[in-house]
């Protein structure tokens, strides 16, 4: 399990991964796992979700990592997937008797064509709910999502912080951040962790920008700030996608060495499924 990478006192290197949207070819995913695997990440996690995507999806792939790949494998679950608690078991069971024993359980967005009533009415309304059932049901290595800038929907950073308290005390065993690029507010997240008592391990979640046209979309799905000198730059290759890119990742290897200078726990990267960008970062 995941879990055990951590009492090796080296940072972790992982990468996340999704599946491809409805009527995209799905051997494109697994062409890509199978040069993933090549640089050794500690694990490979498995979103669920987007683009009219299943349980079945994401438990497919995430099988064929941990079976095929002989890696570990991260599976994610939102809530709004799961209707009730026999679902809930019946789906644990099968992943735990293919290997899979790592879990990323999330509250998730509502999905497209769900109504208000019917989101809001789920059984499991956020992800502590789920995290205590996992821990209750098998052996899993539980993971959680934290938020460095404060998740969107806080109504204040304290409460952002007591909310993932109450998580981790559920059964987290180790946290990833959503993506970020200043480190320094990185820097301060932790101490506040810290400094509330939670002690479980907590990743970096970083990612590289592909694309000028790719930065509105990162900022209003994530929230996330980027550094001035950082956009400045990536202005002036804003008219050529291959030297943005080449931009983005040299910062994103110099955010890492940052970060690992500071005895940061593990990085996670945010791949997009891009095998060139994840060998040019972790190479």
């Amino acid at each position: 399990m995941i879990k055990e990478r951590f009492h090796t006192n080296r940072p972790t290197y992982s990468i996340e991964v999704f599946p491809p949207k409805k009527d995209t070819d799905v051997s494109v995913i697994y062409d890509a796992l199978d040069e993933f695997k090549y640089l050794q990440p500690d694990f490979i996690s498995v979103t669920y979700g987007a683009g009219g995507n299943t349980v079945e999806n994401t438990f497919a792939i995430a099988n064929y990592i941990q079976n095929q790949c002989r890696i570990e494998a991260l599976c994610h679950l939102t809530c709004a997937a799961i209707p009730d608690p026999l679902f809930l078991k019946n789906f644990l069971t099968n992943i735990y008797k293919n290997g899979v024993k790592n879990l990323l359980p999330l509250r998730g967005d509502q999905p497209k064509g769900m109504s208000d009533e019917v989101f809001n009415s789920r059984y499991y309304k956020h992800a502590s709910d789920l995290v205590r059932e996992v821990k209750d049901s098998y052996d899993f290595c539980v993971a959680g999502a934290c938020y460095p800038e404060v998740h969107p929907e806080a109504k204040s950073a304290d409460e952002d912080l007591k909310n993932l308290k109450l998580k981790v005390e559920q059964g987290v065993d180790f946290l990833t951040t959503q993506l970020f690029y200043d480190n320094e507010i990185f820097f301060k997240f932790m101490e506040r962790v810290r400094g509330a008592g939670i002690g479980v391990p907590v990743l970096a979640g970083l990612m590289p920008v592909t694309s000028y046209r790719q930065i509105d979309n990162i900022i209003r799905l994530s929230g996330t700030a980027i550094p001035k000198a950082f956009m400045d730059d990536l202005e002036k290759y804003k008219d050529n996608d291959r030297d943005v890119k080449k931009c983005s990742i040299d910062f994103i290897k110099r955010q890492m060495e940052e970060l690992l200078n500071h005895g940061v726990n593990g990085i996670h990267l945010y791949s997009m499924n891009k095998v060139e960008i994840a060998k040019s970062v972790f190479d």
